[in-house]
């Protein structure tokens, strides 16, 4: 970590802020919990944040270690995943939607709002054993979304 993102106390909060509490980090680690173990699986749950951001985060969570790398010689690639100090943190991760849900406002009608997230979220929460063989479309309709999100110009 580099020596602006230092406390200087020996104190455990302050310590685990230096390596957890940074912008993106959370919405990193979020990825292993939820499935996505690939770099661009990664990158997609988050297409704010720029390659050599997410690949230097990367490597910072190694050092941590609270991810490592893995080569997948079958794939031909490399797979993220959490270690067991990153384990430790998945009730974290988790925890902290909840509080979101239960306690602060959502605004649908934000710029935050993004179609796209979403779907790749709910991508990887599909039983695909309950869909039919072969291929199928899933029909999408938010009635909520601003026009130009929903497919309506």
């Amino acid at each position: 970590m580099a020596k602006a993102t230092r406390y200087g106390q020996f104190c455990p909060i302050a310590k685990a802020a230096e390596i957890l509490a940074t912008l993106w980090t959370f919405l990193i680690l979020r990825e292993p919990v939820c499935g996505s173990t690939r770099f661009n699986d990664i990158h997609r749950g988050m297409p704010l944040m720029s390659r050599s951001l997410l690949s230097q985060r990367l490597k910072e969570l190694e050092k941590a270690p609270v991810i490592e790398r893995i080569e997948d010689t079958h794939a031909r690639g490399v797979e993220y995943r959490l270690t067991t100090r990153g384990e430790d943190l998945r009730p974290i991760v988790l925890t902290l939607g909840v509080w979101r849900l239960r306690w602060a406002e959502i605004a649908i009608d934000s710029d935050e709002w993004d179609a796209g997230v979403l779907m790749w979220d709910m991508r990887r929460r599909i039983d695909h054993a309950a869909l039919p063989r072969g291929k199928c479309v899933i029909y999408f309709k938010y009635p909520d979304a601003p026009a130009e999100l929903a497919g309506v110009v």
